[in-house]
């Protein structure tokens, strides 16, 4: 009979596999497979936590190491698990050294057992001297590859170091509220007769940050779609596109659907065309849709070839929420770090560029397109904004004015931290 696999060894295959190349989420839904139910919340605290602090983790093995491992990415993985434990966790050391030693050998290294609890018991033993001697750079202190410190110093030259270290804190879970079913004054006061502590966002409208995070099966009226799950600086986009009643809306790349969602909620008698390039996430849109009981067009295409699926009649809005790096949402999703390379940037921004050029004939004059990106990176915001203005004289900038963020020259840009994801808006209106 096999033995069942532990929450280290799963933690350690779901880091080996994300430096591997998978997603965090598919990886830890591959671990998640080998677990009671009961120990996923400890898989994910830890796989989180070591892939967030890999850099440093990585380094503090090699500095306890006599030899450096060679093709042991799992082993590797196991001893930032036990490290991170160590660090960031309330486990009781004991054990968190005893059940990382014992996940040696269910990952088929007994030969390990050894150098594991030597080297997690001279940690604590040296910890401060071990810390201390940790290289001062910032690639390792805040765990982020070098290409992307080096980026954000250029492109946040009076709050980088912050920029970065925000990408490391956990992030709230922030709800929003469905107009159509109620007030978010009255929602408050509804979690706060269960006894569910949570806070309005001054600067969304129908935004409530939780102050402890909850299942979504625990949170009041998530079934009867009277809240849904998603980020304040998202929730900005209904605001900003100011659709009035019974305007055509287009939302380019709308899955999972929440800001198509938000649009219905705010005006259902908007006409909302709504589509993605992926099947599998037009089924996420539609599921969406469903469960908050909001009608649009959803098709199943390339926003990018709008002869394919466009029949000629023009839009009064447009919402460009781009495919990016994900650079301003790293707190939510930390495998974003290690899983971009520096080459995809150019890509990307030249995908976002081509984009706004397919979509721009589809807007009438005098409409509005809103493009948006969670990226903080300026080669994903301004620059591309800025690029495009170039190059069309019917192009203007309808300025943002706002409380959130900060004006970047075109658009507005929010730093991630707090109530906020990272995120870039710019907004265009279509001159005569």
């Amino acid at each position: 009979m096999q033995k069942p696999t532990s929450t280290r060894a799963a933690a350690a295959r779901a880091v080996a596999a994300v430096l591997g190349g998978n997603s965090l989420d598919d990886a830890l839904a591959k671990a998640s497979a080998e677990l009671p139910v009961s120990e996923l919340p400890l898989l994910k605290a830890i796989s989180y936590g070591v892939v967030r602090e890999h850099a440093l983790l990585s380094q503090l093995v090699v500095q306890m190491l006599e030899k450096p491992l060679r093709n042991e990415p799992e082993l590797s993985a196991l001893l930032a698990c036990g490290l991170y434990q160590l660090r960031a966790m309330r486990v009781p050391p004991h054990a968190a050294v005893a059940e990382t030693v014992a996940a040696v050998e269910i990952l088929g290294k007994t030969w390990a057992k050894g150098l594991t609890n030597a080297l997690l018991r001279r940690y604590q033993r040296e910890r401060e001297a071990l810390d201390a001697a940790l290289p001062p750079e910032p690639a390792i202190r805040l765990s982020y590859p070098d290409w992307l410190v080096a980026t954000i110093k250029k492109d946040w030259p009076g709050g980088w170091r912050s920029t970065l270290a925000a990408g490391n804190e956990q992030a709230p879970l922030t709800l929003r509220v469905n107009r159509r079913r109620g007030t978010r004054n009255a929602y408050l006061e509804e979690l706060a007769a269960a006894g569910i502590k949570a806070t309005a966002v001054v600067e969304a409208s129908d935004a409530v940050v939780l102050d402890e995070a909850l299942p979504v099966e625990q949170i009041p009226g998530f079934e009867e779609g009277r809240v849904s799950v998603q980020d304040a600086s998202a929730q900005l986009t209904a605001d900003l596109l100011d659709a009035q009643p019974g305007m055509r809306v287009l939302d380019a790349c709308a899955a999972p659907g929440g800001k198509t969602a938000h649009l219905l909620e705010r005006d259902a008698s908007l006409d909302v065309v709504a589509i993605d390039n992926q099947a599998v996430r037009v089924s996420r849109l539609r599921e969406t849709m469903a469960r908050l009981d909001l009608q649009a067009l959803l098709l199943n295409a390339d926003a990018a070839q709008p002869s394919t699926w466009w029949l000629g009649k023009p839009f009064d809005r447009i919402l460009l929420d781009a495919p990016c790096s994900g650079t301003g949402v790293i707190r939510r999703h930390p495998d974003i770090k290690w899983l971009r390379r520096e080459t995809d940037i150019p890509a990307m921004a030249g995908q976002q560029l081509r984009l706004l050029r397919a979509l721009w004939p589809l807007l009438r004059p005098q409409g509005v397109l809103l493009y948006a990106t969670c990226s903080i990176l300026k080669a994903e915001g301004e620059s591309i904004a800025r690029a495009f203005i170039a190059e069309n004289s019917d192009a203007k900038e309808l300025v943002i004015e706002a409380d959130w963020g900060e004006d970047c020259g075109l658009g507005r840009r929010i730093a991630p931290g707090g109530q906020f994801d990272g995120f870039y808006y710019a907004r265009l209106i279509k001159i005569p």
